[in-house]
Formats: structure tokens, C-alpha cells, sequence
């Protein structure tokens, strides 16, 4: 028995050792971008974690260049996409949910292969569209084809969600005198809202992190941070510690949106999958 129990303790000992090296494994690209950002360009290929800290970098990149202009526009042109798919995403999956109608589940993957469809396929004709409208190079432009970037993921995780709530609570709620916008606003929407957070932070991930349409649709008046970063490439040289600097900028957003929702974060990743 007490083999048996030094065994388990063993075992336990060992699966927390690997966890620790995997986790320094899995962490380490994050710990080099930021030693990488305080290291001059004279130190870049020396010893790793011996070198002399500097701020220069920083300094480089948030007073010279314009990507302090460049992370404002993905800010404006992310939060607006996040919030036009909400306004959109959610009524669409609350009907994908509830009612039935012809070509119901056609419609459905429809949506869903927008979100598998790679960019490059779609792109010139959108582009030319886009020149067309004069659309190009606006914020109108931009939040309007990065709001497709989040609202399939959206609509099917929300459609998840609404199937999992019975529909007997919302013909009970019916019977005692609401209304069916009050019940949509005051008892549906409160019980997916793990699942909204969920797929409204991932949503704008993905338009955060977007690059084909940022370079593609944008001129000289809006650039995004991915965009912004290759001015940090020249023909002669590459300059590591300010693209390390513009990394570790452009994740910051990122993880204060996990931080502040992450009740709502791992319920809404756990719950509401879909079904079939």
C-alpha cells in the first residue's frame, strides 16, 4: 500500500515536472519577443539573455513612424467590426435556433464556409468593388469586411447556445405577459452571455490579427498594425527589436480583454458548443 502511494506521488511529481517544461516550452517564443525588444541592434545576435537592456526600440517606435496612428485605426476598425457582427450575429442566431425555414441548414453552412474561405479567393473582386464604391482607404470600408471575418464563428456559437436554452422557458415567460423583445433582451441574452463574451473576444482576435485585407484595402490615409509592421523592414537590414516592440504592443489589447472577461471567457468556451 504504501509502494502503491509513493508510485502515485511519483507519478504526480513527474507529470508536474513535464508540465513545467512544456508550459516554459510553450511560453518561450513570448519571453524571446521581449528580451528581443530591449535589445539594441548591436546586441541582437549576442548571448540571449546577457546584453545590455535599452529603451531605444520603444522610443523608435512610438515617436518615430506611424504606428501609433496604425494601432488607433486597428482599434477603431476591430471594435467596430466586433460590434457591427454582434448586432448582426446574434438575431441571426437566435433565427437559426428557433425557426424553421426552407434551405435552413444550407443557409447555415453558407455562413460557416465564409469563415473557411481563404482571403486571397476573394479579394480582387473586393478590391475592385471597393474601388468602385469608393470604399477604399475608409473606416467604413474596413469595418465593413472585417465584420465578415467574425460573424460566422459568432452566429454558430451563439446558435449553440440559444438550442440549449428550452423553448418552454420563453412560453412560460410568454404566459405571465411579456413580450417577445423583452424576452429576448431580458432573459436571453443574459443567459448566453458567457457565450457573446466567448465569441466576441475571438471575434476580435481575428480582426486584431488580419493582414490580407489591411494591406490590400488600405491606402495611405488607414494602415493596420500588421501592415505598419513591415515598414520595419528595409531592403538592407531588419530591424528585430523595434518588430519585437511592435509585437508585444499589439498583444496588449489582447490580453486586458482576456483578464477582464475571463469569468465570462472559460464558461463561454466550455458551454454551448453545437450540436450535430
Amino acid at each position: 500500500m504504501e509502494q502503491k502511494k509513493r508510485g502515485e506521488k511519483a507519478l504526480m511529481l513527474a507529470g508536474k515536472v513535464l508540465l513545467v517544461f512544456y508550459t516554459l516550452f510553450a511560453v518561450f517564443p513570448l519571453i524571446w519577443m521581449i528580451i528581443i525588444a530591449f535589445k539594441g541592434d548591436s546586441q541582437m545576435y549576442d548571448t540571449l539573455f546577457i546584453f545590455h537592456p535599452t529603451l531605444a526600440n520603444f522610443k523608435n517606435v512610438l515617436t518615430k513612424g506611424s504606428y501609433v496612428k496604425a494601432f488607433v485605426s486597428n482599434l477603431i476598425i476591430s471594435g467596430g467590426a466586433v460590434l457591427v457582427s454582434v448586432l448582426v450575429g446574434v438575431p441571426a442566431a437566435y433565427a437559426l435556433a428557433r425557426y424553421e425555414f426552407k434551405h435552413k441548414e444550407g443557409v447555415a453552412f453558407t455562413i460557416l464556409s465564409f469563415k473557411f474561405a481563404p482571403e486571397i479567393l476573394i479579394i480582387i473582386p473586393v478590391f475592385t468593388i471597393f474601388q468602385k464604391l469608393k470604399l477604399y482607404d475608409t473606416y467604413f470600408g474596413m469595418i465593413w469586411i472585417y465584420q465578415f471575418i467574425g460573424l460566422p464563428l459568432l452566429i454558430w456559437v451563439l446558435r449553440g447556445y440559444f438550442e440549449d436554452i428550452p423553448v418552454e422557458m420563453e412560453r412560460a415567460a410568454e404566459l405571465d405577459g411579456y413580450s417577445k423583445r423583452e424576452i429576448f433582451f431580458k432573459m436571453l441574452i443574459p443567459l448566453i452571455r458567457p457565450g457573446l463574451v466567448a465569441a466576441a473576444l475571438l471575434s476580435f482576435i481575428f480582426c486584431w490579427n488580419n493582414f490580407t485585407f489591411g494591406l490590400m484595402l488600405c491606402g495611405f490615409k488607414i494602415q493596420t498594425i500588421t501592415v505598419s509592421a513591415l515598414t520595419y523592414i528595409s531592403t538592407s537590414t531588419i530591424h528585430y527589436g523595434q518588430m519585437a516592440v511592435v509585437s508585444v504592443i499589439a498583444i496588449i489589447p489582447e490580453i486586458i480583454m482576456c483578464l477582464c472577461i475571463q469569468k465570462h471567457l472559460v464558461r463561454g468556451l466550455s458551454f454551448g458548443a453545437v450540436k450535430g
